[in-house]
């Protein structure tokens, strides 16, 4: 035995749903946003540059 309780899976599992509707809404919105655009949205941010390490960034 593992240790683990079954609503340990649910709790994550929730929050990955949970996550999976943030970023899901996310991208709605940015689309709505831009929306004619020749481009598609990406909801990702691309990784810092050398250039960028003078920027205060959360996270």
């Amino acid at each position: 035995m593992t240790g683990s309780k079954p609503h340990d899976a649910s709790k994550t599992r929730d929050k990955a749903e949970a996550e999976k509707r943030q970023l899901d809404d996310a991208l709605d919105e940015g689309l709505e946003e831009t929306f004619p655009g020749s481009d598609p949205v990406s909801v990702t941010q691309p990784a810092h540059s050398k250039a960028d390490s003078h920027i205060k960034r959360r996270g």
